[in-house]
């Protein structure tokens, strides 16, 4: 039967992403404390947080570092407006970004569909203001995911999130994804991106006079179902765009602060971008905060007398002092340990517990960059991905597939235990999820 706190949630509280009527076959699960990759449950189970809590979480729940940061900054300062004022912490995490990224300028949002809608108003914006403003549509990757507000979904190519809300939207425009599972016979991953590269070419060869810029995640797709392609698709993506005037957002809202390997993901392609999209793993999974992250000529497009030119989006908690402490928390723990590294070890590691799961014959394009694994499961399930969670949870471990895509993006620190924990049950629900087939 459900908890007290499940009914009481279900009675008044509209769950994210959820079809509240499964809820009554499958009530939601009450969590009464985290710690490190664990969450436990107020009836005393315990889950591993195999996919950091929507892909926040970096180094563990209630990490000691970032939780000090946060009572020391309360009893500081909780939250001032940013219109007009300023604070420590939001001049930190400002220039400590500027410093990784080269981008000299942030705004910030409260989460990662706002961090998409600065992008492109700004970069719409910088047109108008530098007197081209039919430079005002965008073009993005086919699959591609940047957040469900109407302007975040404008550029979003997924049709369960966009086809209800479709009317309100301006939608953008799409090229074909660079996506390794689309490649023909023979052909390598880069040679697929170099073909895709040319339909990008050819696409703004005849519409940058009205493009404003290129959106994409850099390296994987996450919510088409952990698509990943090779980096030389950013080369090819940011000589484009360079060539025919046009900007360059790259969306690493999921794929930034290591999860791919380097401390985002641009950089293993060696590109600048025009503006970069960063929140989830930005306080380290603690609380909601987005940054749009752009180039001093951006900036300076909007350096005015004229209060019209400048750039007037703005929320109650822009830059609030908690969240931005709780940035700059996170970033100390990677200067501070070698985290890169440390993953490095702890994929190979992962990568050989994983190899009962990689092999299972029923699984195709196994894959893995950095931090995040996939593997697509090749079944007659209509509700693979329901019925898979249900045996994950079963097994205390959280996943959530994508479709038939089996994922995992686990917490940087886990342990021996989670480690080995991780890798079993992930087989496990697939066997138990897999013989439910003809039932």
């Amino acid at each position: 039967m459900p908890s007290g706190l499940v009914e009481r949630s279900l009675a008044h509280v509209w769950h994210p992403c959820t079809q509240m009527k499964r809820h009554e076959a499958v009530p939601p699960v009450a969590i009464a404390r985290a710690q490190g990759p664990w969450l436990y449950g107020e009836d005393g189970q315990r889950y591993l947080d195999g996919i950091s809590s929507w892909w926040v979480n970096l180094f563990g729940h209630s990490h000691p570092h970032i939780q000090a940061a946060l009572v020391d900054q309360l009893a500081r300062l909780d939250h001032v407006m940013l219109a007009g004022f300023t604070h420590a912490p939001v001049v930190e995490l400002s220039e400590r970004l500027a410093r990784l990224t080269g981008l000299g300028h942030a705004f910030y949002g409260s989460d990662g569909a706002a961090a998409t809608e600065i992008a492109l108003k700004m970069s719409a914006h910088y047109w108008r203001n530098t007197g081209r403003p039919e430079k005002n549509r965008f073009v993005g990757l086919a699959g591609g995911y940047h957040g469900e507000t109407v302007g975040a979904l404008a550029v979003t190519d997924i049709a369960i999130f966009r086809a209800a809300y479709a009317p309100l939207t301006r939608l953008a425009a799409t090229v074909p994804s660079p996506d390794a599972r689309a490649a023909l016979p023979g052909e390598s991953a880069r040679e697929l991106a170099l073909r895709c590269a040319q339909a990008l070419e050819h696409w703004l060869a005849e519409h940058h006079a009205q493009t404003a810029a290129l959106i994409l995640e850099p390296l994987v797709q996450c919510a088409t179902g952990m698509a990943m392609h090779d980096a030389e698709y950013l080369r090819r993506a940011r000589a484009l765009c360079d060539r025919y005037d046009v900007h360059l957002v790259v969306d690493e809202i999921a794929t930034g602060f290591g999860r791919t390997g380097t401390l985002f993901a641009h950089q293993q392609a060696g590109i600048r971008p025009d503006f970069i999209c960063l929140s989830k793993g930005l306080t380290g999974g603690t609380l909601p905060l987005s940054a749009v992250l752009t180039t001093d000529a951006v900036y300076a497009a909007f350096y005015d007398d004229a209060v019209e030119r400048g750039f007037l989006h703005s929320h109650s908690y822009t830059g609030n002092p908690l969240a931005c402490r709780a940035a700059v928390a996170t970033l100390e723990l990677f200067e501070q340990t070698d985290v890169l590294a440390d993953n490095a070890r702890l994929a190979d590691r992962l990568d050989a517990a994983f190899a009962p799961l990689t092999q299972h014959p029923r699984v195709r394009h196994a894959r893995r960059l950095g931090m995040i694994w996939a593997w697509d499961i090749e079944t007659t399930l209509p509700d693979f991905s329901n019925r898979y969670h249900h045996h994950a949870m079963a097994r205390g471990l959280l996943l959530r597939p994508i479709g038939r895509t089996l994922y995992t993006m686990p917490p940087y620190l886990l342990g021996e235990e989670a480690e080995q924990w991780l890798a079993q049950q992930a087989h496990s629900a697939l066997l138990a999820t897999l013989a439910e087939e003809g039932r």
